[in-house]
């Protein structure tokens, strides 16, 4: 399996959703970068489970402890180890799935690939496993503070219910003041409500998390194999449940002409940028900030679809292993909306390609 991701900056990942816990090494971490503790365990309990009653009630404190790389408050250098405890399983939740496989879960393609799956919880395919992209996410977001560089997603859609696709109309600061993560109040209380609906139906819905990258420099990505929007792409579509990713106008973009999607180029005075002591900007940015696939210095700008969550509390049609026809409950604790609880996820994933490519940026152009 590859559990690692990145060039230079590094995320290399570990655990079981119903294991001893969840963890991961950093490796590539700038030196000298002050490590906010707080800020990083904030960023897990905007992951963490039971956060709302549109989540999981699984009750897990998330408490990261870091191993190594890290002295008198600054990173080091070397690899930054951590580790997270899993503290609630309910294992026997799943015993009635040792033998099926779960309709549009990963039980059926471990089982093929491996010959052995561990059926709590999902094991390994479990999200609980993003909790160390969360940790590596948080940690690159710190160097990326250090640069100007802010990571920002929201909750854009819940089944039917939307907000526009122009980010500058909504207070992204409002997105953390609901548990929809969504900046337009009116709309998360919908949303909400429209989850509501579906936990007490025991079934799930799927929905949209747009993402805004502020204070990019130009020049961060690379020609042919190397495309920052490619590389963002691979990243949100190795998330659990992710189904889709599209960068500017994306899909919405097909209907309209050339000169109405070209981005009009400004020139702005400004001696701090480049030997030509111009720096430009364009008049739109249909392109999501990514031209050629290298950035171009306005803010990048994607979005990414999530299905709706696989396990429903309901009666379901399956096979068991000798693929006999078999009917099953799902028992336990799952989210009825992935959406809310993806949001950091979503960031962490941006802040670490983000930094990667910066590292490479800055190693090419000694």
């Amino acid at each position: 399996m590859r559990n690692t991701f990145g060039t230079l900056f590094t995320l290399t990942t570990f655990g079981e959703s119903h294991g001893a816990g969840v963890g991961g090494v950093v490796d590539g971490m700038p030196a000298g970068i002050e490590v906010d503790l707080s800020f990083i365990q904030h960023e897990l309990d905007r992951r963490r489970p039971g956060q709302s009653a549109i989540t999981t009630s699984r009750q897990e404190g998330d408490r990261v402890e870091l191993l190594s790389g890290v002295f008198e408050g600054r990173t080091t250098g070397a690899p930054i180890g951590f580790f997270v405890r899993n503290e609630n399983q309910h294992s026997q939740d799943y015993e009635n799935l040792r033998t099926l496989f779960r309709p549009s879960h990963a039980d059926y393609t471990y089982h093929y690939k491996y010959g052995i799956r561990d059926h709590r919880g999902g094991g390994r395919s479990s999200a609980r496993i993003t909790i160390s992209r969360v940790v590596g996410g948080a940690l690159a977001k710190l160097a990326l503070r250090q640069l100007g560089i802010s990571v920002c997603a929201y909750t854009t859609q819940v089944g039917h219910i939307a907000l526009e696709r122009d980010y500058h109309l909504y207070d992204l600061s409002l997105t953390e003041q609901n548990a929809v993560r969504c900046p337009d109040p009116e709309k998360a209380r919908e949303m909400e409500q429209l989850i509501a609906q579906v936990k007490a139906e025991g079934d799930t819905i799927g929905g949209v998390i747009a993402c805004v990258v502020r204070g990019c420099p130009p020049g961060i990505g690379e020609p042919e194999f190397g495309k920052l929007h490619a590389q963002l792409g691979q990243a949100m579509l190795s998330i659990n449940a992710v189904k889709g990713f599209e960068i500017g106008e994306g899909f919405e973009g097909v209907t309209q002409r050339g000169s109405e999607q070209n981005d009009i180029f400004l020139s702005e005075e400004d001696s701090s940028i480049s030997t030509l002591n111009t720096k430009l900007s364009t008049l739109t940015n249909h392109s999501g900030g990514i031209q050629g696939g290298i950035s171009n210095g306005q803010d990048i700008f994607f979005r990414v679809a999530f299905k709706p969550v696989a396990t429903l509390l309901r009666e379901q049609q399956t096979v068991d292993l000798e693929g006999n026809p078999t009917t099953f409950t799902a028992r336990g604790r799952h989210d009825p909306c992935v959406l809310p609880r993806a949001v950091p996820v979503v960031e962490a994933m941006a802040a670490m390609t983000i930094l990667d490519h910066w590292l490479y940026a800055r190693t090419v152009s000694l």
